[in-house]
């Protein structure tokens, strides 16, 4: 569904609802009918000043989790409650679990999801619609801070990159002419490049940088960052058929772009802004 294995490994060692669809094209009609009913209803809600219900996990940090004091936050949390702010409407959160997240939006159980999720497949963009995305994320190579080797993509032919044998990250690897040496998750990637039993490990942007901000003292830095054009936004999802929905949720957030206000949340949950294509 997104970058969610690979994500989820990270935030718990250091630190994603295929849903079925009608053969008949009557109960399609139907299906139609309710989304665009369910669409004014929203609208409606957003107009009036309203609240607004949105599916998330709360616990899947840094972007939806409980803090110390029992209080639900996180990058997506707070984007979410400063788009509601913008809005002028209230946001009740629902937590749920990421497999039954999707499923969730469809049964109409919350208007929208809040959970780092890409429509990166066809079968999910011709289902859901996005808002302007407010995280960007992608491969990053990370390595020694004092290690120079790292001006390009190509400079990864013949050094060693610790990766998990089922990750595209490990495929990425090698496309470049990298030797992957094998372990289990992040956390283990991590401890060989730190003692120099790897050169670098690849993974996603988000979770390498909530890393660390978590170990600020590690003396690893991202070396290398996917081209925009291999980036992917995580925005507001809804099903289909809210489109005056989508257009205040872009105005606000767009809104919150120019005040300054993505990157001081990116900054508070990832020490970087997040919320732009690098």
């Amino acid at each position: 569904m997104k970058r969610r294995t690979l994500l989820a490994l990270a935030a718990s060692t250091v630190l994603l609802a295929a849903c079925g669809q009608s053969n008949t094209n009557e109960a399609d009609t139907t299906a139609t009918d309710t989304t665009s009913t369910g669409g004014s209803d929203l609208l409606q809600r957003i107009n009036n000043g309203g609240t607004i219900n949105v599916g998330t996990e709360g616990t899947y940090p840094p972007f939806t989790y409980h803090d110390e004091s029992g209080k639900l936050t996180g990058y997506d949390v707070e984007v979410t409650r400063a788009v509601a702010d913008k809005l002028g409407v209230d946001v009740e959160f629902k937590e749920t679990q990421w497999d039954a997240m999707l499923a969730g939006l469809d049964s109409k159980r919350f208007d929208m999801v809040a959970n780092q999720v890409s429509l990166t497949t066809p079968e999910r963009q011709a289902k859901y619609d996005k808002s302007m995305a407010y995280s960007w994320s992608g491969a990053v190579a990370l390595a020694p801070t004092d290690d120079n080797r790292y001006s390009s993509w190509d400079d990864l032919k013949g050094l060693r990159t610790a990766q998990s044998l089922s990750s595209n990250y490990g495929e990425l690897a090698e496309k470049y002419g990298a030797e992957i040496v094998p372990v289990d998750g992040m956390a283990q990637a991590i401890q060989l490049v730190k003692q120099n039993r790897a050169d670098f490990t690849m993974n996603d942007n988000l979770a390498v940088l909530d890393y660390l901000k978590k170990f600020p003292d590690s003396d690893l830095e991202i070396k290398l960052t996917a081209p925009p054009s291999e980036q992917t936004g995580s925005g507001l999802v809804l099903i289909k058929g809210n489109d005056e929905v989508v257009a205040k949720l872009d105005e606000a957030m767009a809104a919150l772009a120019a005040d300054g206000t993505l990157t001081k949340l990116s900054e508070e949950f990832f020490g970087a802004d997040v919320s732009q294509q690098k």
